[in-house]
């Protein structure tokens, strides 16, 4: 009870820890200087393209110089949604945790460095979404089907409820 009579008269001050995420890949932006050089680079390399991350790739921004991202994935249970939740909610709560949105950039560049993925695994690059050419919202993603490495577009309309086991890119800044 001391401890709390302490908190409430401010001579106790309880201050946030800065928290530490395991970083599970770590990338360079900016090797490739234009949309349509990822995209070369992408189908040189036998990766596909579907046609909305063809659409966005064409409209996102590319880094004028090369640099390293260091990157978590976390499921949207573990940022403590366990019944899911909008793609809105599950952003702030990364943000709140010390987690930043990726450059777009991140989805083909992931793509081209990301060459062993498991069968059967979808990560959603969270980012500021971008419109197609209908005006819908997507973001990138990186999947693995059978033989086939995709950068797809990911449709994010804003009302959208993504379950629990959906697993988002994010960045960990660097210290």
């Amino acid at each position: 009870m001391d401890g709390v009579k302490r908190l409430l008269s401010g001579e106790l001050v309880v201050k946030m820890v800065g928290r530490s995420f395991a970083i599970w890949q770590t990338i360079t932006i900016g090797i490739n200087k234009s949309p349509s050089a990822y995209r070369e680079a992408l189908k040189a390399n036998g990766y596909h393209i579907g046609d909305y991350a063809d659409q966005i790739l064409k409209r996102m921004k590319v880094s004028e110089t090369e640099v390293q991202i260091d990157l978590v994935v976390m499921t949207v249970a573990e940022l403590g949604f366990k019944g899911g939740v909008r793609r809105d909610a599950i952003y702030a709560r990364a943000i709140e945790l010390g987690l930043e949105l990726c450059p777009a950039e991140v989805g083909p560049a992931l793509r081209l460095a990301y060459q062993d993925q498991p069968y059967g695994e979808w990560l959603r690059i969270a980012m500021e979404p971008i419109s197609d050419s209908g005006d819908f919202l997507e973001v990138f993603g990186v999947d693995r089907g059978g033989d086939e490495r995709w950068l797809h577009g990911s449709y994010v309309d804003p009302d959208y409820f993504w379950g629990a086991g959906g697993r988002w890119v994010f960045v960990a800044p660097r210290k």
